[in-house]
């Protein structure tokens, strides 16, 4: 399945507000991630040059999700006195990060997840310190129960009346692409994403059209839970059934209500991935030393799934959101 909308990349929007990338400087442990050229993979794909930005460690954890967490976290927390309880839904790597956040706080954390998240998940979760609750159901039963629970919901994903700190987390994303302005010495003509809800995306989505470099930003996702590409092809948000997949951070039926004006003015193309595509992905990432998980390797996959749809490109970025599990 494939969208393409080449005017998107004509849209505009407001700069993401500034000062996120400072505070991220001034944390423990803080570095800009890889950058990594791999010049086989672009004379493979006819490609002037090719980069992976490899977040496979971030923050002392293995996904970017730390950036928009630690921030919203931060944001959250100032102000309130006494113990207080951080509450999430998540595939993985977000209710790990908002644990890690909220143990470095001296505050609680109680993370919800679907019952397709994997074992090793939820006793990195745990390892946090966090309570964990799985749910018999789907991504987005885990955040309705998330949302009921006592405590302050840290949620990367929006709907109306719930929109701040989903924006929170979304700015905190941010820091990676100016990371990406400062290691590239040219605009890149194209920027691939893995996409979930979409909010990772409406970062780079900001980043990108609100300079108006018209670069191309391609959302790739599994085949079995492309709501984001059905919600483009159906021009409305749309929730659908999904299916396992090992992407199991992309394993999300419904965009989040936040991202969704980004995503269906600014985004130019979409694709869903195999889950073979992705495994060979993933395998072929692992020989050039990109240490990627499913989703982070999901976007050579579609890269690769698109390499048809596009003439002659000097310079693209992979964005590898996840480390090996």
């Amino acid at each position: 399945m494939k969208f393409s909308r080449p005017e998107a990349r004509t849209w505009r929007c407001p700069p993401a507000p500034a000062g996120v990338r400072d505070f991220h400087a001034g944390l423990p442990g803080y570095a800009p991630t890889p950058l990594t050229e791999l010049p086989a993979l672009a004379a493979e794909l006819g490609i002037g040059r090719l980069f992976v930005k490899d977040e496979s460690s971030r923050l002392g954890l293995p996904a970017f999700k730390a950036l928009g967490a630690s921030w919203a976290v931060h944001r959250v927390l100032e102000g309130r006195k006494g113990q207080v309880t951080l509450t999430t839904a998540t595939d993985g790597n977000h209710g790990r990060a908002v644990a890690r956040m909220a143990r470095l706080h001296g505050r609680r954390a109680h993370v919800f997840v679907p019952r397709t998240v994997p074992a090793p998940a939820i006793e990195a979760i745990r390892a946090e310190n966090a309570e964990v609750t799985v749910v018999d159901g789907t991504y987005d039963d885990a955040v309705a129960a998330a949302a009921r629970a006592d405590g302050v919901l840290v949620q990367d994903m929006g709907w109306p009346g719930y929109e701040e700190v989903p924006a929170w987390i979304v700015e905190g994303y941010g820091t990676l692409c100016h990371e990406i302005d400062e290691q590239l010495d040219a605009e890149p003509d194209l920027v691939v994403v893995p996409v979930g809800v979409g909010s990772f995306a409406q970062a780079v989505i900001t980043h990108y059209r609100a300079r108006g470099t018209g670069t191309g930003l391609l959302a790739v996702e599994p085949d079995s839970a492309a709501c984001v590409l059905e919600s483009l092809e159906a021009d409305e948000l749309t929730t659908i059934p999904t299916g396992d997949t090992m992407m199991a951070g992309l394993n999300c039926g419904t965009p989040s209500a936040t991202a969704w004006p980004y995503l269906r003015n600014g985004l130019d193309a979409a694709v869903a991935i195999s889950e073979a595509d992705c495994a060979t992905a993933m395998r072929d990432l692992h020989a050039l030393n990109v240490h990627s998980g499913p989703c982070g390797a999901a976007s050579l996959a579609g890269l690769r799934a698109m390499r048809d749809d596009y003439d002659h490109l000097d310079t693209v970025v992979l964005i590898s959101t996840e480390g090996r599990p």
